[in-house]
């Protein structure tokens, strides 16, 4: 009977390892207010709960985190500090939620800590606060993101885990770490330069940052994404966001080298300029610190370095980059060729014996 058994056909890798998913969600309600008719963000917020859940059942290894992205500020959702019977809503005794058997204790944990870290977050959100909001502390999220990885992931030299409850010495050695940004706030050029290196030291821990692009248009996260090797997708029907998670976003860094994930076609790698925080074509760069401007800065003094450039090879050219110098150049060679074709006919017309003038 042991040439029948098939169990020996699906036993468990012993180099599986446990996956963590850290999630960003864009709550910022101006945003969102421009969604209300076709995915309004309590529903946005009930497909994320389905997806985490499915995330979580994959293995009992598994490990998510939520972190809001509000207007001025960046928290978490969960894990939280607060007890898991308050932020469920719960006093204990006959009423205890976890004492409901229809639901899986992690799934229903998660669930109640998420909805009631948001709704305390939309509480402490003032009027004041939404004025002129447009952007989204994106910045702040993913340094918050990736110190949770860090700390999560690392190995210490016995084989454990460092870190809290999560991670005792022992129990995991490493984790698939990814992070999910659910965007839909436009760009974040006032935000250029802590993204950029949140983006490069995802890079270097080779941590992908998965973009779900529900609204809005932004250059810096399609950098990230393409970056870091991960999923950029611009949803077409933002109503079908659950369908979009589970499709897309739902394998992990192991899974997705057995998969064809959807790639970016054309990305921007545009930058914002140091001086007036707009994103730019071309621009002109400090060869000291690689600071970014779009016009040559005043004094010709690098604002972030306080290096002395050297614009004078520019010429007077109202500021317009340098770029113009070399068609300038071509025209000046373009006419010397034709002067030069000019006095060689002359000189083939001119009489024998007579020097062409």
């Amino acid at each position: 009977m042991d040439t029948v058994d098939a169990s020996a056909h699906y036993s468990q890798s012993v180099d599986e390892k446990p996956s963590l998913l850290v999630l960003i969600l864009d709550t910022n309600p101006y945003a969102w207010s421009t969604l209300s008719a076709t995915l309004p963000l309590e529903r946005a917020l009930a497909s994320i709960l389905i997806f985490l859940n499915v995330h979580m059942a994959f293995s009992h290894a598994n490990r998510v985190a939520v972190i809001a992205s509000h207007t001025r500020s960046a928290r978490f959702l969960y894990p939280t500090t607060t007890s898991t019977t308050t932020a469920a809503g719960g006093s204990g005794g006959s009423e205890d939620p976890f004492r409901d058997a229809n639901k899986y204790r992690q799934f229903r944990l998660i669930e109640d800590q998420v909805q009631a870290s948001f709704a305390e977050l939309m509480r402490q959100t003032t009027a004041s606060e939404l004025v002129d909001a447009k952007e989204t502390m994106m910045a702040g999220a993913l340094g918050l993101a990736l110190g949770y990885v860090n700390r999560l992931v690392r190995v210490d030299d016995s084989g454990g885990v460092v870190g809290g409850k999560d991670g005792a010495v022992g129990e995991v050695t490493s984790m698939n770490a990814r992070i999910l940004v659910v965007s839909v706030s436009g760009d974040l050029a006032e935000q250029y330069v802590p993204v950029m290196n949140s983006i490069f030291a995802a890079q270097r821990k080779k941590i992908p940052i998965d973009i779900c692009k529900v609204a809005g248009e932004t250059v810096f996260l399609q950098q990230a994404s393409d970056t870091t090797r991960g999923i950029y997708m611009q949803l077409e029907h933002p109503e079908s966001l659950l369908q979009y998670l589970m499709m897309c976003f739902i394998p992990d860094t192991a899974t997705r080298r057995h998969l064809v994930p959807p790639t970016q076609v054309n990305v921007d790698f545009r930058a914002a300029c140091f001086c007036h925080k707009n994103v730019v074509d071309i621009g002109f760069v400090c060869s000291i610190c690689l600071s970014i401007f779009c016009t040559p800065p005043e004094g010709a003094i690098c604002t972030t370095c306080n290096t002395k450039l050297d614009i004078s090879a520019l010429g007077n050219f109202g500021g317009k980059p340098a770029v113009v110098l070399t068609k300038k150049k071509k025209t000046k060679k373009l006419k010397q060729s034709k002067a030069t074709s000019f006095s060689n006919e002359a000189s083939a017309t001119s009489t024998p014996g007579t020097p062409a003038s």
